[in-house]
C-alpha cells in the first residue's frame, strides 16, 4: 500500500511542479539564463484586468453585395461587346438591379442563353418592351445575396485579426456577434486611436487610368463622359506643408487592384525624406502591371485608396519587376498603418463602430486588487470554518484548496487561456465546491465512525461512498459550464473557464490528493484515532 502512496505522491508532485513552472514568470522576472529552460509567457489578463479597448463592428454586407453586383455588370458588358451583341444602357441600380436594354430579338435570344450558361446566380426580375427595344432586369438570387453577406463578414474578420496581429497587439480575441457584427478586444493596447484607424480602414487599392482626352470642367458641370468618374487628388505643397483636394477625371475602372499585392512594407524617400508605401506584386501582378505601364506610356496611372487618388503620375516607361511606390502626404506612423491594411488585403465592406469601450491600466489594476482580494477574503473564511469545525482533517482539506488554486492559474498559463474579472469570480465558487467535495466525504466518514469502525474502515467509506454523489454533483455542475462556454460570450466565457477547470481539480485534490494523507497517516503512521 505504501509503495502505492509513493506512486500518488510523486503524481501530485510532479502536476504541483508543472503548474508552478508555469506560473513563475507571472510573478517573478527570471535570470536571462533560466529563460532558455522555462516557459517565458505571463499569465494572460483579460481587458477588465490590464485595461484596452473593447470594439464591435458592424459589417455593411450589403456593400459587398452591390460591389458584386458592379463586378458582375462590368463583365456583362464586357461578355455582350465581345461577341458583338447588341444593347443600350447597362447600368447597377441602387437597388440591386443590373438594368439594360436589347434592341432585336436575337440578341434578346444570345443574351438569355449567356446568363443561363455563365451567370447561375442571376435571375431575371423583369422583362417588357419600351419602344421597341427590350428593358431587362437582372437579380441576384436570395441564397446568394446570403452567401455574399456571409462571406463579407468572415473576410472581414479574418482581414481584422491578420491586421490586429501585425499591429503588434497580444491576445487579441476577436469573434463574431450575430449575424454582421464582430466584438474585438484588445488588451492593454497603448495606441488606441491607431488601432482604429487601421481596423476600420477599408484599404481598397487600384489603380486606374487618367481620362487627358475628356475636359475636366465639363465633367465637373456634370457632364462625365461615359465610363468615367470625377474623384479628388490629394496634394501636398511642400514649402507650406497644406494638403489640398484636386479634382482630376478617372476611367472608372480598374486595370489593377490590391488583390495583386504581394507585400507592403514603409520606406524613406532620399529625396525629401518622407516616408512612402513601397509595393511589390505577385507574379501575375507583376506581369499585368508590366503589360499596363508599356501599353499607357506619357499617360497618367492614378493610385487610388478608398476612392481618393493618392498620386497620379506620369508612365515615362515600361516598368518591370513588381515594384512600385504609394507617395502621398503621410507620417511614418499613417504610412505604417496603410502598408499593414494592405498586406492583410482590403475589406470587402466598409464597417462601423457600433461600441467602443476603453479600460484604462488604473482602472485594470484596481479590478486586479479587487479581484484578488474576494479571492483571499473567500478563501480565508472557508479556510477558518474548516479548520474549526473539522478540526485536523479540515487542515488535510485546506492544504488540497490551495493546491487547487495553484492548479487552475497553472493550467490558464499552460494553455494561455486567459484570466478576466468573471475568471477569478469562478475561481471563488470553485473553492466552495472543493470544499463541499471534502464537506461530503468528512460527513461519511463521521456517520462510518459513529457506527464503530476503524479510521482505516471510516476513511476507506467515507472516500468510496461520497465518491459517487461528488462526480454527480461536479459533472452537472461542470456541463452548465460547457455550455456556457460553449454559447457565451466575453466575461461568460471567462467564467465558465475557470469553473470548468475548477471543478475538475476539485475532484482530483479532494478525492486524490487528501487520499494520500489520510492514507500516508493510517498505514504509515498507523493513527489510532481522526481528527474530524
Amino acid at each position: 500500500m505504501f509503495k502505492d502512496i509513493k506512486i500518488r505522491v510523486i503524481i501530485t508532485l510532479l502536476v504541483t511542479a508543472v503548474a508552478l513552472v508555469y506560473l513563475v514568470p507571472s510573478f517573478t522576472n527570471l535570470p536571462d539564463q533560466w529563460k532558455k529552460y522555462m516557459p517565458g509567457d505571463k499569465l494572460r489578463l483579460g481587458l477588465d484586468l490590464q485595461g484596452g479597448m473593447h470594439l464591435v463592428l458592424e459589417v455593411d454586407s450589403q456593400k459587398a453585395v452591390e460591389s458584386t453586383l458592379d463586378r458582375l455588370a462590368n463583365d456583362i458588358k464586357e461578355g455582350l461587346m465581345n461577341r458583338k451583341i447588341r444593347f443600350r444602357n447597362i447600368e447597377h441600380g441602387s437597388a440591386g438591379i443590373i438594368s439594360l436594354e436589347l434592341t432585336d430579338k436575337e440578341s434578346t435570344t444570345e443574351f438569355n442563353k449567356i446568363i443561363r450558361d455563365q451567370y447561375p446566380d442571376l435571375e431575371v426580375k423583369s422583362s417588357e418592351i419600351v419602344e421597341g427595344r427590350e428593358k431587362v432586369s437582372l437579380k441576384m438570387k436570395d441564397k446568394r445575396i446570403d452567401e455574399v453577406k456571409k462571406h463579407a463578414v468572415e473576410q472581414s474578420l479574418e482581414t481584422i485579426r491578420n491586421r490586429i496581429d501585425q499591429f503588434g497587439v497580444t491576445e487579441p480575441e476577436i469573434a463574431p456577434q450575430g449575424e454582421d457584427r464582430i466584438a474585438i478586444q484588445l488588451p492593454g493596447i497603448k495606441d488606441p486611436r491607431s488601432a482604429i484607424e487601421l481596423i476600420g480602414k477599408t484599404a481598397r487599392l487600384e489603380f486606374m487610368l487618367v481620362d487627358d482626352d475628356n475636359n475636366l470642367g465639363d465633367a465637373l458641370r456634370g457632364i462625365v463622359p461615359p465610363g468615367d468618374i470625377v474623384m479628388n487628388e490629394k496634394r501636398m505643397d511642400r514649402k507650406t506643408g497644406r494638403i489640398t483636394d484636386t479634382p482630376i477625371l478617372i476611367k472608372n475602372r480598374a486595370v489593377l487592384t490590391g488583390d495583386s499585392i504581394e507585400t507592403a512594407r514603409v520606406a524613406i524617400s532620399d529625396r525629401f525624406g518622407e516616408p512612402y508605401v513601397s509595393l511589390k506584386f505577385k507574379p501575375q501582378g507583376a506581369r499585368d502591371f508590366d503589360r499596363i505601364t508599356g501599353e499607357n506610356v506619357k499617360k497618367r496611372l492614378a493610385i487610388v485608396l478608398d476612392g481618393v487618388v493618392y498620386s497620379a503620375p506620369v508612365i515615362q516607361e515600361r516598368i518591370s519587376g513588381g515594384d512600385a511606390q504609394i507617395t502621398g502626404s503621410f507620417t511614418e506612423e499613417e504610412a505604417k498603418i496603410l502598408a499593414i491594411a494592405l498586406r492583410s488585403g482590403a475589406l470587402p465592406a466598409p464597417v462601423k463602430i457600433l461600441e467602443q469601450v476603453t479600460v484604462g491600466p488604473s482602472l485594470g489594476q484596481d479590478s486586479i486588487q479587487k479581484g484578488i482580494l474576494s479571492v483571499l477574503i473567500g478563501g480565508l473564511l472557508v479556510i477558518a470554518f474548516m479548520a474549526f469545525y473539522y478540526k485536523a482533517s479540515g487542515m488535510i482539506a485546506n492544504m488540497a484548496l490551495m493546491l487547487n488554486v495553484v492548479f487552475i492559474l497553472g493550467t490558464l498559463a499552460i494553455f494561455k487561456a486567459t484570466l478576466t474579472l468573471p475568471g477569478i469570480a469562478g475561481i471563488v465558487l470553485t473553492i466552495g465546491m472543493a470544499v463541499d467535495a471534502n464537506v461530503l466525504i468528512f460527513e461519511r466518514t463521521r456517520e462510518e465512525l459513529r457506527l464503530g469502525k476503524t479510521p482505516r474502515a471510516a476513511i476507506d467509506a467515507g472516500f468510496s461512498k461520497a465518491f459517487i454523489t461528488i462526480i454527480d454533483t461536479h459533472v452537472t455542475t461542470l456541463i452548465a459550464a460547457m455550455l456556457m462556454f460553449q454559447f457565451g460570450t466575453g466575461p461568460i466565457k471567462g467564467f465558465a473557464v475557470t469553473l470548468s477547470v475548477g471543478l475538475v481539480y476539485s475532484v482530483f485534490t479532494a478525492v486524490f490528493v487528501a487520499r494520500i494523507i489520510f492514507d500516508y497517516l493510517i498505514w504509515n503512521r498507523k493513527v489510532k484515532s481522526i481528527s474530524i
